[in-house]
């Protein structure tokens, strides 16, 4: 009886043991899901931040034309990363629209001036109120909604050159 009870700590450090290794060697899943996804935009309207550009409110995406909205900040360092991709987007035909978050109208405009300007229509986020109530956790983050405001994916980080096209045809299946 009592030769069993020796091997009891070496069995429970080899069942832990296999616990843990099998926690390491098990891909993880890094794909982040939004409960927003198929569901409408929620409501709001943003005043202008650009002088050149106009609001931006939850109408403008009912108007029957899928856009992607980016979400951004002229202080973000990866903002300035997917730059290059959102140029080669609207390129491509895809309309942008922005919220910028937590931002001033100069800043803004040097980030555009050396970056590049994408977009269509920047609404002003100064609390994160908007960025919060679609889900977004940071910046950069992207959406595509179609043309009667409903989500139809949501990209976190920024957009690298391997993301494009799956941006772009998500724009189109969203016709």
């Amino acid at each position: 009886m009592r030769r069993w009870l020796i091997w009891t700590p070496f069995v429970a450090f080899a069942l832990l043991f296999a616990i843990v290794a099998g926690g390491l060697f098990k891909p993880a899943d890094r794909v982040v899901r939004s409960a927003l996804v198929g569901k409408p935009l929620p409501d709001f309207a943003l005043p202008a931040i650009a002088a050149d550009k106009p609001g931006l409110s939850a109408a403008a995406f009912r108007n029957g034309q899928p856009r992607l909205l980016n979400i951004f900040a002229s202080w973000c360092i990866p903002c300035a990363a997917e730059s290059p991709q959102l140029l080669r987007l609207k390129a491509m035909g895809v309309p942008i629209d922005a919220i910028a978050i937590r931002d001033t109208a100069p800043a803004l405009r040097d980030f555009l001036r050396r970056n590049g300007d994408p977009y269509d229509r920047i609404g002003d986020d100064r609390q994160s109120a908007v960025q919060l109530a679609l889900g977004s956790s940071g910046v950069p983050e992207s959406f595509v909604v179609d043309g009667r405001g409903r989500i139809v994916l949501q990209h976190v980080g920024d957009i690298r050159a391997d993301d494009v096209a799956t941006i772009a045809a998500a724009i189109r299946d969203a016709r």
